[in-house]
């Protein structure tokens, strides 16, 4: 049952969005989630439909997992976690195979050296730059580790990034998985919450007296409002606000874009298909400027799937096209294995969440100068009566499930 008049109106169902209900329902406070699309879970969706085995589409491991709020409620429900770290076989492709015992070990130490640089500069009391600008520069590797750290694993180019924001935001281990998938997880935590789904929020009210949700649903009002949507969302005026929301907080939106990591996932039954262990990890190396490498791993759980990640830049271009990085997913899957792997690959599926209009990207990252900004976007207005959460909310775990969660907790609190 949804109350007609709740205290609190939750816009989006994704890991903040139930964060916040599950947080509002312990504090005895009433509210209803609206959810403009079919489902819950937002950016943590997993689904088998589509390959015959369980696909995280976005979200995949529970990050510094020791600390993620979400592993004590994995554990709760029974759910096997796995630590990816233990299990996972590294491989490093670079010059034309796959690199020696010497190469991988000179290559842990450019990422050492690429954090230790990150970490010096963000601490030297200079104004806020580029991360690009501390990274080092001009060794056999360190171009390898700078688009790792950038495009493959921040979604975005380490030129467009904080620095500042890269080193506060940096998460260590163990990074667990679920073979239910992230989005499983979520799925169940959501379990019993007041959601309404095909609710999109057109518009939103505000001010010292309440709230108002307006869409195709009607409308909804409330004592306060928590959004929960992308800053993707918000920065394309994906719900209209009124009155406008404060400048500081517009300012904020949109000096967290949005990153795209895209997924290239493949059915690998074929004995012909690459031979990688379970758990396997490959990287391939940096070859000349402009290279900007995919990089793939290899039969979780032991399942017969080649999951291709491209970020940033790269991504980008590919949207709106998925047979096109379908096709630079095998052309990838060919430079390391060979011609003969690739074509025994077998169907695939690419996500879309940067042409999908209810996100507009992967995750968030802050640009040059605004680290702030994800404290100022998580900051109340009108007295709490209208909040902000999400993963790019959080100073400290953003761009994860558990930034969101956090964010979304903090929110529920916050509300009068």
């Amino acid at each position: 049952m949804f109350a007609s008049d709740p205290d609190v109106l939750v816009i989006g169902a994704g890991c903040a969005g139930i964060a916040a209900a599950r947080e509002l329902a312990a504090r005895g406070r009433s509210c209803v989630v609206l959810e403009a699309s079919g489902r819950v879970g937002g950016r943590a969706f997993t689904e088998s439909a589509t390959l015959g085995l369980p696909f995280d589409h976005g979200a995949s491991w529970l990050h510094q997992a020791n600390d993620n709020p979400l592993t004590p409620l994995a554990r709760a429900l029974g759910l096997p976690l796995l630590d990816h770290d233990t299990l996972r076989d590294r491989r490093l492709f670079a010059r034309g195979r796959f690199a020696d015992a010497v190469d991988r070990a000179a290559f842990a130490v450019a990422e050492d050296a690429f954090w230790t640089a990150i970490d010096t500069a963000a601490a030297d009391g200079a104004p806020d730059r580029p991360a690009d600008r501390a990274a080092p520069r001009g060794g056999p590797w360190d171009a390898t580790v700078a688009h790792w750290e950038g495009a493959q694993i921040c979604a975005a180019e380490l030129s467009r990034m904080s620095l500042h924001d890269l080193a506060a935001t940096a998460l260590d281990g163990p990074n667990l998985i679920l073979r239910e998938g992230i989005g499983g997880l979520v799925a169940r935590l959501a379990h019993g919450l007041p959601v309404r789904l095909h609710a999109p929020v057109e518009r939103v009210r505000w001010g010292s007296r309440g709230v108002v949700a307006e869409g195709s649903f009607g409308s909804l009002a409330a004592r306060a409002a928590i959004v929960t949507v992308s800053t993707g969302v918000l920065a394309a005026g994906g719900a209209a606000f009124d009155p406008p929301l404060p400048e500081a907080t517009q300012a904020a939106i949109h000096a967290l874009p949005m990153g795209l990591l895209t997924k290239i996932a493949f059915r690998a039954d074929d004995p012909a298909s690459p031979d990688l262990p379970p758990f396997a990890s490959v990287r391939r190396a940096v070859e000349a400027p402009g290279d900007r490498p995919m990089s793939f791993i290899a039969r979780l759980f032991e399942d017969p799937l080649l999951i291709g990640f491209c970020g940033g830049a790269r991504a980008w271009e590919l949207q709106g096209d998925p047979a096109a990085a379908e096709a630079e997913g095998r052309a990838e899957v060919a430079a390391i294995f060979g011609a003969r792997a690739a074509a025994a690959l077998g169907r695939a599926t690419v996500t879309r969440w940067g042409e999908d209009p209810l996100f507009r990207g992967a995750y968030s990252h802050a640009v040059p100068g605004a680290q702030a900004a994800r404290r100022v976007l998580g900051t109340p207005i009108a007295d709490g009566r209208l909040c902000f959460a999400g993963e790019a909310c959080h100073p400290r775990f953003a761009a994860t499930v558990a930034g969101a969660w956090l964010s979304g907790i903090d929110a529920a609190r916050a509300v009068p």
